[in-house]
């Protein structure tokens, strides 16, 4: 009861409350719990109805096609359940008949699939001289990218510079009503309540705010530090309890706790970057010495961009002594710290970024040495591959409204 007086509070303002605690004024006092236990019922309904809703939306999302018997199935849901979520959703146009399944005896069962352009978000990752621009679909497919060289600066042109470049990418792709809005990733630490980039290294500023850029786009905007929106584009139900590394020009990382983003107290959780990995090492840019950013991230591997991390691999290819040579040093330290977060968190560990999109062809020789400072376990079955090799930052900040429109529907 002292949940709904909390939750229906408000409405006390506009009422003489004093009045229904008399018990001269039972009458006034029993009709107005009596309101809030049936306001209650309604908003717990409508919670339960929400739920249900996503829990089938993401199930034919991950499972491209399927039925309505089959969603009763494994979702352990009552067939009117079903039919009356899905006949909605297909009013709706989230979902589509995408055909009939082989007949068993009786009625053709109709398949069911995510209608992939019901909706639509576009995904922007802002780097020191690049922007990198996504439009993603509903079923999470990559309809158009693109890769512009901007350098960034703190000037208020650079908002407008990027607006313009934002809006000549959509021009004539879409309907403008099936746009929900555009992420935008940034490598920094961001405090998004107030829309302010606390601190970049990588660009170069503290205490910037966003507002002027949001402004700019004229449409809504949601802000992601760049690992963070890395870690958004995985899919949740396959990996609910993960560690994203982030192997990029810097060292960046995320991880997830039942679906949901572990942000920290400081929004700096995640900042494996800068975890001593070598006692009085190399120097960082952070300003320490030892980080496992100047071990671990591309940088090391492209000399600071004087060559292409592609050039780099087609050197290990041809047998290139002195890169196989910095190749291996380069995965002894990753191991180090991948068996490191392991001990510490024991989750699965993703392995993206630039370094990560190469790194299926090299997990034997990484497994090996990962397994060699790891006594506990008999295999590294917890190594995943990240699902986008490129623009994964860019993705998962588009696809952050998608899950905000699927849980208002």
């Amino acid at each position: 009861m002292q949940i709904l007086f909390f939750r229906y509070s408000f409405i006390l303002s506009e009422i003489n409350y004093k009045t229904l605690l008399y018990k001269k004024n039972k009458k006034a006092y029993n009709s107005f719990i009596i309101y809030l236990i049936k306001e209650g019922k309604k908003t717990e309904n409508k919670d339960k109805k929400n739920i249900t809703r996503k829990k089938i939306i993401n199930y034919v999302l991950n499972n491209h096609v399927t039925s309505k018997a089959g969603i009763a199935k494994e979702l352990n849901l009552s067939m009117p359940t079903v039919l009356a979520n899905v006949n909605d959703l297909l009013e709706k146009g989230v979902l589509e008949e995408t055909g009939e399944y082989a007949s068993t005896g009786g009625r053709k069962a109709k398949s069911i699939g995510i209608n992939k352009s019901y909706c639509h978000a576009m995904g922007i990752l802002i780097t020191a001289n690049h922007i990198e621009m996504v439009l993603v679909n509903l079923g999470d497919e990559i309809i158009k990218k693109d890769r512009i060289r901007l350098k960034f600066t703190a000037e208020l042109s650079y908002c407008t510079e990027v607006a313009q470049k934002v809006k000549t990418f959509l021009e004539g792709e879409l309907a403008k009503d099936t746009l929900l809005g555009i992420g935008v990733a940034i490598p920094g630490i961001i405090d998004q309540k107030e829309r302010i980039v606390l601190k970049s290294h990588a660009l170069g500023i503290e205490n910037y705010s966003l507002r002027f850029l949001e402004q700019a786009l004229e449409i809504p905007v949601y802000f992601e530090n760049d690992a963070n929106a890395a870690m958004l584009a995985e899919k949740k139900q396959k990996y609910p309890n993960a560690i994203y590394l982030s192997l990029n020009h810097t060292l960046g990382g995320a991880f997830c706790i039942d679906g949901k983003l572990f942000r920290g107290q400081n929004q700096k959780a995640g900042e494996f970057g800068h975890m001593i990995l070598v006692p009085g090492g190399r120097k960082c840019y952070c300003g320490k010495s030892g980080c496992a950013d100047a071990y671990c991230a591309a940088s090391v591997l492209t000399q600071d961009n004087r060559q292409s991390l592609d050039a780099f691999m087609e050197k290990i290819e041809s047998g290139d002594e002195k890169v196989l040579q910095t190749w291996n040093e380069y995965l002894d330290h990753l191991a180090v710290l991948i068996s490191n977060l392991r001990m510490a968190y024991d989750m699965d560990i993703i392995l993206g970024g630039d370094v990560g999109g190469v790194l299926s062809d090299y997990m034997i020789p990484l497994g090996e040495k990962v397994m060699a400072y790891n006594g506990f376990e008999h295999d590294v079955s917890y190594l995943k591959n990240c699902s986008y090799k490129k623009e994964a930052s860019a993705v998962g900040a588009a696809k952050y409204f998608f899950t905000k429109h699927m849980g208002e529907l």
